[in-house]
């Protein structure tokens, strides 16, 4: 199963409630953080209706292991080691890294392991219209398939 990564662009001010709890459902609390979720049905609901305050798109193995290595963080907002990870499963750090895209559940067994992570503002800016239209007209929000890849790292 493919994963999605959902950026957060806009901020909390002048949001609904339904907006408030299907992004606190998705722990997107705060603006350019970032979470990857798999491809469900019910997931593609919950980002239909947040689609004009993110941005989303598949994530190759590549940026995923990045975003873990450079972003990724444990309780007390202290970096993810690779002895850490070792101490905590029993694994190496690539093999943590690959049972973790089979399998969801291996975030579980890292204790205070965060679901989300914290990105920088891109490097270079936005796309060109802002973050107010959608990306088929040249903005930053919705969907944006294989092109979210390039956005991480600009946000890494």
């Amino acid at each position: 199963m493919t994963k999605i990564a959902i950026i957060r662009i806009t901020g909390q001010h002048g949001l609904n409630e339904r907006l408030k709890t299907t992004l606190k459902l998705l722990n997107l609390h705060k603006k350019n953080t970032c979470v990857v979720v798999p491809n469900t049905k019910e997931i593609q609901g919950m980002i239909k209706v947040i689609k004009d305050l993110v941005t989303w798109g598949e994530i190759t193995e590549k940026t995923l292991f990045s975003l873990i290595e450079k972003r990724g963080r444990i309780r007390g907002n202290k970096p993810i080691t690779k002895e850490y990870i070792k101490e905590k499963t029993k694994l190496e750090y690539a093999q943590f890294i690959k049972e973790l895209e089979e399998d969801k559940k291996k975030i579980k067994d890292v204790e205070g392991l965060k679901p989300f992570f914290r990105l920088l503002p891109p490097k270079g800016g936005f796309e060109r219209k802002g973050t107010k239209k959608h990306f088929s007209v040249g903005g930053v929000l919705g969907y944006r398939k294989e092109k979210i890849n390039d956005l991480i790292q600009k946000m890494l």
